[in-house]
């Protein structure tokens, strides 16, 4: 079809903004203009910036890092303390970055992204910033003992905006892959290069360790400084879901790593480990999707097919994440999607697991941190670990174990609760999709209820698992209320493993939407809600699927809340990072292909006018500063929806990248408006 909208793809073109600056008025003023929307915003502020929140830490060198902000320090402090501190009610922080005073003094809106800490000394770190929240990053050298950056006329490490990949080798060397003008990315706008760069030169006199295609989605390199395993790595991400990765030896020379392409690969210290997509059959042993595979890593490359199985899933049973200590693998693993930890010890024939005792039960449990270099000595051993476990009603329990020695878990925090969750109870169902597949779904509520408003929440692509968590600003804004919330563990995530994902890719992506509509229409023949009260929400790919239900199935549904939402499926590819994602939607510019993209394409898809099928009241909200999912997607859809007649919102923030926030205010902003939205429209 002629797009008589693309136009709004100019991100910062003023005719385009100030469509936008329009739209963000006319939506400010019906659903943000009065003293509740003002009193519910102030308290989902007053949730994000209360220092009752857990600091969590990422623990280096005998230091735990932390990024925090309040409402003092709203752009945030990057600082850090000692364990023995951090066990005190009130820790000692050190703030090495005061984020607010750094953007203030350089007239910049900086925002957080990362930084990578040079080991051992644990004095340099290369300090990624964004301008807004993008993804694009400015890369500045810091020396934590000066309190300052390194300028580049005193040798410092410094790089202008862009998506750029960057690792220590050692004090004055890097790998880094970013944007040097032609021919250095890829068709998706990441590093094309991977490259040597020495303190002290231009980047264009680094040397070339590895060039990709413009195909590919992105090559990087990285370095491993653990003592005793020094080795340097490339990746090359052929696409989304399949890459190669080559060892750097002497003389630049790579040895590819021999394992299937899309498998996820990692090595620590001796071992290999491989956790399959698909099967791989090996000396006659075929080894199913989604099982965990390890093998010494020299002897590996040498030639040895010996294998280790480490973890193993069924038909209930999948692993969601795991993490190596110095001497351990600690494995979370979902059961119907609810969470258990196991622990992995190698040993000579391979290796012994045990289920970890002492966790909360129903509950999401991650390893947020580990430290495997860090010595056997004092609080500082390398088999130290935080987990946090939290639920839809219990507020995060941040933990800390030994695997040295006692089995104990200590707590270290406690969030407190943020909305009043008496009454409240959490339930899991079961829906049938069309082919017959059964989906497993969340509902927090009070029992027994009369039918009433409730949010059904979605995502459903990239193998990205929705796990039970606590969120105080939903339940303050919607569960407070007296709303349902809902979660659907559609395919397209992980949350039974691989083929939970895979078999939705390209020209399964039907059965994405199928599981979804498949719960909606559940939670009306359990007497949960009605299609009016039934409201819908996701952002990304989840914006994508609220496009769908919009436009498919505009009856199963009272409102729709479609955040920083891919919805022009045929020119997806060409915008920002698109063309990375062909491998999961398919190619719009194959006819076999753009065959059945199209049949979904949202944007392709809308009704000729209201009168035609009429579809729920939509917000559709973005930001400009998001340079993963072009702005355009959101702009074009409220433009036609609202041409046809169809009853659209939009507001999309100047700032805030994917995210779609850069700080707490906006944030607290963006979850209200979303909130009060769905309030209006099916509460009655």
């Amino acid at each position: 079809m002629d797009d008589a909208y693309l136009w709004l793809e100019d991100v910062t073109g003023e005719t385009a903004l100030d469509w936008v600056r329009a739209r963000n008025a006319e939506t400010t003023a019906t659903y943000a203009g009065d003293e509740a929307f003002t009193a519910l915003e102030g308290r989902i502020r007053a949730v994000l910036d209360t220092d009752a929140r857990i600091p969590y830490v990422t623990p280096r060198g005998g230091f735990l890092y932390n990024f925090w902000k309040d409402a003092a320090h709203p752009r945030g402090l990057w600082r850090r303390t000692t364990v023995t501190s951090y066990r005190t009610e009130s820790p000692e922080w050190d703030v090495l970055i005061d984020l607010d005073a750094l953007a203030a003094a350089e007239d910049e809106n900086w925002v957080w992204s990362s930084a990578r800490v040079l080991r051992p000394a644990h004095d340099r770190v290369l300090v990624a910033l964004s301008r807004g929240g993008a993804d694009a990053v400015v890369v500045r050298e810091f020396s934590v003992l000066r309190r300052a950056f390194v300028e580049p006329t005193d040798g410092g490490f410094h790089l202008t905006e862009a998506k750029t990949d960057i690792d220590w080798i050692d004090d004055d060397t890097v790998y880094v892959g970013t944007d040097l003008g032609t021919g250095s990315l890829t068709d998706s706008g990441y590093p094309r290069l991977a490259l040597r760069w020495r303190r002290g030169t231009p980047i264009e006199d680094a040397t070339t360790v590895y060039a990709g295609e413009r195909s590919d989605v992105a090559v990087s390199a990285w370095h491993d400084r653990t003592v005793g395993f020094e080795r340097g790595f490339v990746s090359r991400a052929v696409d989304f879901f399949n890459s190669e990765l080559y060892l750097i030896g002497p003389g630049d020379a790579l040895t590819r790593i021999d394992v299937p392409t899309d498998a996820s690969v990692s090595v620590e210290r001796e071992w290999l480990l491989i956790r399959l997509m698909t099967p791989w059959e090996v000396d006659g042993t075929e080894h199913p999707a989604g099982a965990l595979l390890a093998a010494p890593f020299d002897a590996y490359r040498g030639g040895d097919r010996t294998l280790y199985l480490v973890f193993a899933p069924d038909d209930h049973t999948a692993l969601h994440q795991y993490v190596w200590t110095r001497h351990h693998l600690l494995m979370v693993v979902l059961r119907d999607v609810t969470s258990s930890v196991l622990v992995a010890s190698p040993g000579p024939g391979g290796f012994t697991t045990v289920t970890m005792d002492g966790l909360p039960t129903l509950t999401d449990i991650a390893v947020v941190g580990t430290d495997p270099d860090a010595d056997d000595e004092g609080h500082d051993s390398g088999d130290a670990f935080f987990l946090n476990a939290s639920g839809y009603l219990t507020p995060a329990t941040l933990l800390r174990g030994d695997l040295r020695g006692t089995t104990d878990l200590e707590v270290l925090r406690r969030s407190p609760s943020f909305f009043d969750a008496s009454g409240l109870r959490v339930g899991q169902y079961f829906a049938t999709s069309a082919d017959g597949t059964s989906i497993p779904y969340f509902v927090v509520g009070r029992p027994h209820a009369a039918a009433g408003p409730t949010l059904l929440y979605g995502y459903g692509g990239f193998e990205i698992s929705l796990t039970p968590a606590y969120s105080g600003a939903m339940g303050l804004a919607w569960l407070e209320r007296g709303g349902t919330y809902v979660v659907a563990n559609i395919r397209g995530g992980g949350e039974y493993g691989p083929s939970w994902h895979t078999q939705v890719l390209r020209g399964g992506r039907h059965k994405v939407h199928e599981d979804f509509a498949a719960v909606a229409s559940d939670l009306v023949a359990r007497g949960i809600t009605s299609a009016g009260q039934l409201g819908a929400q996701g952002g990304s790919n989840g914006g994508l699927l609220m496009g769908i239900m919009l436009t498919r199935y505009p009856e199963l549904f009272g409102a729709l809340v479609c955040q920083v939402p891919l919805l022009d499926m045929r020119r997806f590819h060409l915008l920002l990072a698109g063309a990375s994602w062909v491998a999961e939607y398919g190619d719009p510019d194959d006819p076999a292909e753009w065959e059945f993209i199209r049949g979904y394409s949202p944007y392709q898809n809308i009704a000729p006018g209201r009168e035609s099928r009429p579809y729920p009241p939509v917000l559709i909200t973005t930001s400009t500063r998001d340079d993963r999912v072009h702005p355009g997607h959101a702009r074009k859809m409220a433009a036609r929806l609202a041409e046809t007649g169809q009853p659209v919102a939009y507001y999309e923030n100047i700032e805030g990248g994917h995210g779609g926030a850069a700080d707490n205010r906006q944030l607290a902003f963006k979850t209200a408006l979303a909130y009060e939205f769905l309030w209006q429209k099916l509460s009655h």
